[in-house]
């Protein structure tokens, strides 16, 4: 088997900041957002129910910097910018899909280990 160039579990190694990336809340529900196709930003701000509009711009811009959205200015009066996902943002899917669909099936399982332990060290 052919070892990758990168190492996550070396504290140097650059593919840490790819992980922070990929594994942030609003990376995972922006990219899930967009996985229907381009939107505009008020649509994303209302398909990620709680997100700040703050939050939101630093994903959008952290994910373009990083390959996995594309931003289009449309050169119309006023102008319209939509966000849609690269073919490595695509790529991304199907593991963001899996955590989310954890998450979902785990939930219940974690806040309850949270209250157990909470309450055993209060």
């Amino acid at each position: 088997m052919t070892e990758l160039p990168f190492d996550p579990y070396r504290r140097a190694c650059p593919s840490r900041t790819v992980l922070d990336r990929v594994a942030d809340r609003w990376t995972v529900l922006v990219v899930g957002a967009l996985e229907g196709g381009p939107l505009r930003f008020s649509h994303l701000t209302q398909r990620v129910d709680g997100v700040s509009q703050k939050m939101l711009t630093q994903t959008l811009r952290g994910l373009e910097r990083d390959g996995l959205v594309r931003r289009t200015v449309h050169a119309e009066v006023p102008p319209r910018v939509e966000y849609e996902l690269t073919d490595a943002g695509r790529a991304a899917l199907e593991p963001l899909r899996a955590l989310e669909r954890w998450t979902l099936e785990h939930a219940g399982e974690v806040l309850a280990a949270r209250e157990a332990y909470d309450a055993r060290n209060g």
